[in-house]
């Protein structure tokens, strides 16, 4: 009995004292699948690097709404969740999202960027020196922003799909890839080259603001575009 009674308490020291396993740094994990995102501050705000890849249900590019959330893989048309999960652009780059589903879509303390807070991380880069001429005025940090790799070539100079100034390709560790989108006329477009992300702000006329990059852009372009698109998305810290 005594013996026992030192196994028995052994045990309990043993789970109540072990460390907790911690994150990797600069990593979070999504309870909801497990998966692994890596992250990266960028001034005051740590944004993920990667684009969310959350799925609870899947459509076909064909289907689409202005109010009932709706996910997409490109290139994959069915309702299959673990089929979409299975291809080579789930797995790159993640899922697009029309408005409804992106404004719910990021994890526990994390959300969906406002179009302010995008401009917040526009402006840090642009006055920090991640202009891909290290100029402090003017919008050029598409080059910072976008993975060095993965996108369309382009002869533009500091554009994203230009190989010049090597030095500023993902200069700020945010790594956009050219994710395309799901357009309203119900079919997938860009891959390779373009990458959307939706903002949280309404824009009049059923739209919302987005960010994007082109290949043979050098700035971040931003405007409005329809609620029922999908694009990608990329969530920011609470």
């Amino acid at each position: 009995m005594k013996k026992t009674i030192i196994s028995l308490f052994a045990l309990v020291f043993i789970y109540f004292c072990t460390p907790t396993p911690q994150e990797a740094p600069n990593t979070f994990t999504d309870s909801r699948d497990s998966k692994v995102y890596k992250t990266v501050t960028i001034g005051n705000q740590v944004w993920m690097a990667e684009n969310l890849a959350y799925l609870p249900s899947v459509v076909g590019p064909g289907t689409g709404s202005n109010s009932t959330a709706y996910y997409y893989v490109y290139g994959y048309d069915g309702t299959n969740v673990t089929a979409a999960k299975g291809t080579t652009n789930y797995n790159k780059y993640g899922v697009l999202y029309n408005w409804p589903a992106a404004l719910t879509a990021c994890p526990e303390g994390w959300h969906l960027p406002s179009d302010a807070e995008w401009t917040q991380l526009e402006e840090y880069l642009i006055a920090n020196g991640y202009n891909y001429d290290g100029t402090t005025t003017g919008n050029k940090i598409a080059k910072s922003m976008a993975n060095y790799s993965g996108w369309n070539t382009s002869s533009t100079v500091g554009a994203v799909g230009n190989t010049d100034y090597p030095e500023y390709r993902n200069k700020s560790g945010f790594t956009a890839l050219p994710g395309g989108c799901r357009l309203n006329n119900g079919t997938f477009y860009g891959i390779g080259s373009r990458g959307y992300w939706w903002s949280s702000t309404q824009a009049p006329a059923n739209n919302a603001w987005r960010r994007y990059l082109l290949c043979y852009l050098s700035y971040v372009g931003r405007d409005t575009n329809y609620k029922v698109d999908g694009f990608s998305v990329r969530c920011v810290r609470d």
